[in-house]
């Protein structure tokens, strides 16, 4: 036992013997186990993680996505069957018309209206004689299949001899019958489980091709808005599924599936494009009478496809967009990037934006008379602007403008254009209209020139001419400003203009809201040459922008997004590249933000002589009018009109900085002094102006006397 003991101390082997303190060894006890969790606390960290683990999520979305499907698919065919018993969609139809301002479609779908209840009075006022009818019917059918029968079983005794084959058939019927009721027995409760879960079924399959469920609940790739990608498959499969029975039952009988349909898948822009040559039988306005469903087949928005007609016959073109990419911007335009670039009326196209592919629109207004239109909001001033902004920058061209929005869109081209006017007041509209009617006598007075002789462009911009058309003042000889009549000075100002004015580079470019046959008559909008519309609320709006030839042939405005599309127009003019077969072109126009544009006009003023703006707006100031022109026009015997108010404004800028030639003629009129033309160009007399005073000054004093 004592071999076996260890100790704890030990010594050196030689030397003193050194004091030593034995070591003792310290056993130290294990740490006390810490305490369990309390099983309610793992259960529910057990139950959290199994609650939000992503399978669960799946499930449940999964879930939900399937029973909603079926609880509105039950909505969606309630709706359907409410809107076809009933006017309501005739009425939603009409609300919708009364809400865009176009009364023509309303009292149309209130026609349709008036058509289906009178229709349904009829069909109710039938089922009050239905039932004797039906009685009478009834019992007519049984007397005779009873006749028929005993017939039958009288031929069958006489041929087999046996007189009781005479009520053999009868006696076959009847238990034919009785076979029926005996299979419904037996089926009936089968029936009864069954049929419910084939309704329900039937739901479920309205709602999924709704796709009628929260966003949440809708599987990855549709909530992430990120389209499938355009495969020949895809595309195949949604021509198939299009309801166009021909073009299904062509595609199934062909060995390889449609594929010999497609052309080769292109990349263009933000997007594909794809020829596809239909069958026999199959139309190709049927395939664009569906484009929502194409839209919807090839997982895309409706904006995101567009199908048009090529030279081929037969054929469609289907452009593609990548999901979500028209909702990209598409940059700053050239103008404000390129300090360098300058403008050609004869030659050149102003960079207007880019189409759909990707590519640039550019668009020629040489001898263009010009029509934008749209909903209010929508880009039009801009787009609109950015042209006048890329002319501006050929120093030959020459701008008569009037802003009857007057918030300060057009204030950069000061010191640019010759004429601006600017106010949304009817003295605005007036001011407006004598601008153009001196635009038609300036066309005349060019008319009327030499032949051979060239003149400058002389651009006549309206912005909200709807403004001048629904204007109802009228003046002195009863003759309304406004209007579509031919009393209308405006609209008579504008006919003469389109009439002959591009012939000698006078034109017309109008900006207008919401049109309709009041604010945008029918001969007026006509005769336009480049006729642009964005965003419209009905394609009987859609007509009246663009005509019938261009919706005809596929254009739309109507179908763009208001206020996700804004700058984004339909386009119908010469002026621009538009693919064979096509009648308009959509592009998407670039934004020019006011700083910007003041930097292009600066640029453009930069290019030209000095230039005094003739601003039309109201100044307060009581002055001697007559007087002040007699003094500005000192020794000269006859001095030019532009001159003169470029003298009066020294005088007092603030009273007469913004007259134009329209003020100084109306100032003159009746005095015997008016501005008459000398070697063609209109000047005002020093002897006329003086005799006017002293004639006024003396009529004065006689009254005064008297």
């Amino acid at each position: 036992m004592t071999d076996n003991v260890i100790p704890l101390t030990k010594t050196e082997p030689t030397g003193p013997e050194p004091d030593v303190t034995p070591t003792v060894l310290t056993v130290v006890p294990d740490a006390p186990p810490a305490p369990l969790t309390p099983l309610w606390v793992r259960s529910g960290r057990a139950v959290k993680t199994a609650v939000t683990h992503e399978n669960t999520r799946t499930v449940a979305r999964a879930v939900a996505r399937h029973s909603l499907y079926t609880f509105n698919g039950g909505r969606i065919v309630a709706r359907r069957t409410w809107d076809g018993k009933t006017g309501a969609r005739y009425e939603r139809m009409i609300r919708t018309a009364e809400a865009a301002g176009n009364l023509e479609a309303a009292e149309e779908w209130e026609e349709r209206l008036q058509r289906f209840r009178q229709a349904r009075h009829h069909r109710r006022m039938d089922l009050l004689h239905s039932p004797v009818e039906a009685a009478k019917g009834l019992a007519v059918g049984t007397g005779v299949s009873i006749g028929v029968l005993v017939a039958l079983g009288v031929v069958m005794a006489i041929n087999n001899h046996d007189i009781t084959d005479v009520i053999t058939p009868l006696k076959a019927t009847i238990e034919f019958i009785a076979l029926l009721i005996r299979i419904v027995q037996v089926t009936w409760g089968t029936a009864l489980i069954v049929g419910p879960l084939l309704a329900l079924f039937a739901l479920w399959a309205v709602g999924s091709k709704q796709q009628a469920a929260p966003q949440w609940a809708l599987p990855a790739n549709v909530r992430s808005s990120e389209g499938e990608p355009v495969t020949p498959s895809i595309v195949v499969k949604a021509l198939r599924d299009l309801g166009v029975p021909a073009l299904r039952n062509a595609i199934k009988d062909m060995g390889d599936a449609g594929a010999s349909m497609l052309g080769p898948i292109r990349i263009a822009g933000c997007g594909v494009e794809v020829d596809v040559t239909l069958p026999s039988g199959v139309s190709t306005i049927e395939v664009q009478n569906r484009r929502r469903k194409l839209a919807e087949n090839l997982t895309r928005h409706e904006h995101e496809v567009f199908i048009t007609i090529p030279q081929a016959a037969r054929t469609v073109r289907l452009w593609v967009a990548d999901s979500g990419a028209l909702d990209e911007p598409i940059g700053p335009s050239p103008l404000v990037t390129d300090e360098t670039m300058t403008a050609d009326y004869t030659k050149g196209k102003a960079p207007w934006g880019q189409d759909l592919r990707g590519d640039m629109a550019a668009l020629s207004v040489y001898q263009r008379h010009l029509l934008i239109t749209g909903l209010s909001n929508q880009g039009k001033t801009v787009a609109l602007r950015s042209l006048a902004l890329w002319l501006a920058l050929d120093k030959s061209v020459q701008f008569w403008i009037g802003d009857l929005k007057g918030v300060g869109d057009w204030k950069m081209f000061y010191g640019l254009a010759d004429v601006l006017i600017q106010g949304p007041t009817d003295d605005h509209v007036i001011q407006v209209t004598e601008m153009v009617e001196n635009a038609v006598e300036e066309m005349n007075r060019r008319i009327q020139a030499p032949p051979g002789t060239v003149f400058p462009a002389l651009i006549v911009i309206v912005d909200e001419a709807q403004m001048a058309f629904m204007c109802p003042v009228v003046d002195d000889e009863r003759r309304p400003y406004g209007g579509s009549k031919a009393t209308s000075r405006y609209f008579m100002a504008v006919r003469k203009i389109h009439n002959q004015g591009r012939a000698v580079n006078v034109l017309m470019w109008q900006g207008t809201q919401d049109p309709t046959d009041q604010n945008l008559p029918k001969l007026v909008r006509e005769g336009a040459h480049t006729r642009a519309s964005l965003a419209l609320g009905t394609e009987s709006q859609a007509r009246m922008a663009l005509g019938d030839k261009a919706v005809d042939g596929g254009a739309a405005p109507n179908l763009l997004r208001p206020g996700l599309d804004q700058g984004t127009l339909v386009l119908a003019s010469s002026g621009i590249a538009i693919p064979a077969g096509q009648a308009s072109i959509t592009v998407r126009t670039h934004y020019i933000d006011d700083d910007a544009a003041e930097a292009i006009t600066d640029r453009a003023k930069a290019m030209r002589a000095g230039i005094t703006t003739l601003r039309v707006v109201d100044t307060g100031e009581e002055r001697d009018a007559l007087a002040d022109i007699a003094s500005v026009l000192g020794d000269a015997p006859r001095v030019l009109t532009q001159e003169v108010l470029k003298r009066l404004t020294v005088l007092d800028a603030d009273a007469y900085g913004a007259w134009s030639f329209i003020d100084l003629k109306r100032e003159l009129d009746g005095t015997g002094a008016e501005p008459y033309k000398s070697d063609g160009r209109m000047v005002v007399g020093a002897e006329r102006v003086s005799r006017a005073l002293t004639n006024r000054d003396s009529d004065g004093s006689a009254s005064a006397a008297e």
